[in-house]
């Protein structure tokens, strides 16, 4: 069942991305995120939303700069996923090498942030905020100097004392479900925030912007489970060739570029039948 656009919080991904365009929202998050003052953000519409060659799929954040030119790179996470810090790493990778790609000079490189928002507690730790950067084993006095910083923030922090008030009444703002998204969090920027969903909600515009973004996103999820069931069945084909030897590589690189999932399933059938490997590659041939 598809959702709808109003049925979205801030958490859903389509919905932080349409609040935080706005660059007030943006400087206002950042600020509260990292205990700094901005002057001005500059959020990258185009960044905002994009269909993403590498991740074979769609990729949602925000991207931004300030006035100093320190890049923000801010991502919703609703649900678990691997590999959270090599994602950041990547992120801020594509940062300096867009940057660097402009004939900037390595000492030109600006401060990056990577943000990740988290409605789970990823370290188990129950702290609001989570700042890393690179440091020294052997001694706190020795600093690589490379002004990167990555800040995983928790939805389901309990140390209140330790950050900022508006930081927490944002984070359970964000945690919130659509029903308490919409009770008084006495924050200003909360305030703010809600009455920008409210109008993201009765926008036209962002109806049809949403709308293609599901279909985007159920396209993907129909290749994710096309690819799975071919990697499944070209498994089970290389199950029963093995009973033979050792694969070729020629015949393994026929299975994996071979996309017809009922092809595949014929050859099984004829792998269990074959009584060699030769056998099997001379009746996949004559069947081709």
């Amino acid at each position: 069942m598809r959702r709808t656009l109003k049925e979205l919080t801030l958490k859903d991904t389509f919905m932080f991305g349409a609040v935080m365009v706005d660059p007030e929202n943006c400087r206002k998050f950042l600020e509260c995120t990292l205990g700094i003052k901005i002057a001005q953000i500059e959020v990258s519409k185009e960044r905002s939303m994009i269909y993403h060659p590498e991740y074979k799929g769609v990729r949602l954040d925000v991207y931004a700069k300030d006035e100093h030119n320190t890049r923000y790179n801010v991502e919703m996470q609703v649900t678990k996923k691997p590999a959270l810090g090599k994602r950041s790493r990547y992120y801020q990778s594509q940062m300096d090498m867009e940057l660097l790609q402009s004939g900037s000079d390595y000492a030109e490189l600006p401060k990056t942030f990577v943000i990740f928002i988290c409605d789970f507690d990823l370290f188990g730790q129950g702290k609001y905020r989570y700042t890393f950067r690179n440091c020294c084993k052997e001694t706190d006095y020795a600093e690589i100097q490379d002004e990167r910083q990555i800040i995983i923030l928790n939805t389901k922090g309990n140390n209140e004392a330790e950050v900022p008030r508006e930081l927490v009444s944002f984070l359970k703002f964000v945690g919130a479900n659509l029903a308490d998204s919409e009770k008084e969090y006495g924050d200003s920027y909360v305030e703010k925030l809600q009455r920008a969903v409210r109008k993201v909600k009765v926008s036209r515009e962002m109806e049809e912007r949403f709308m293609t973004l599901e279909e985007l996103l159920q396209d993907e999820r129909e290749e994710g489970r096309r690819e799975g069931n071919l990697q499944g069945t070209r498994d089970i084909l290389e199950h029963f060739l093995q009973k033979f030897g050792t694969i070729p590589e020629s015949l393994m690189e026929i299975i994996h570029s071979e996309p017809d999932l009922n092809r595949l399933e014929v050859w099984i059938e004829l792998a269990v039948k074959s009584t060699s490997m030769e056998e099997f590659i001379k009746q996949i041939s004559h069947k081709s």
